[in-house]
């Protein structure tokens, strides 16, 4: 009989909206979005020209993506801790 694990694991959804992670990434994405626009279409702005509204876009997705995920494995690594502390818990209390 395989013991019932107590801590039931996050949807992928919970993981992604909870925990204040699309504010952080949010934050992460204007500051990091920013920073990368001007390094890579400063000239064309400085010289009065616009570049392309998909490339400035993703330049802020990219890092909006990039914090979710991180945020998203760092919950799943910390997840498997606690279960693999609750198991090591539960056959040690069998001995």
């Amino acid at each position: 009989m395989t013991p019932v694990n107590p801590i039931k694991r996050p949807s992928l959804v919970q993981m992604i909206f909870e925990d204040g992670t699309p504010k952080k990434a949010f934050y992460t994405a204007m500051i990091v979005g920013s920073v990368l626009t001007f390094i890579n279409h400063g000239d064309v702005i400085l010289n009065g020209s616009l570049p392309q509204i998909w490339k400035i876009a993703l330049t802020y997705c990219v890092p909006y993506c990039v914090t979710t995920w991180g945020a998203v494995t760092g919950k799943m690594a910390e997840w498997h801790r606690l279960t693999a502390s609750h198991r090591f818990e539960s056959e040690s209390i069998k001995l």
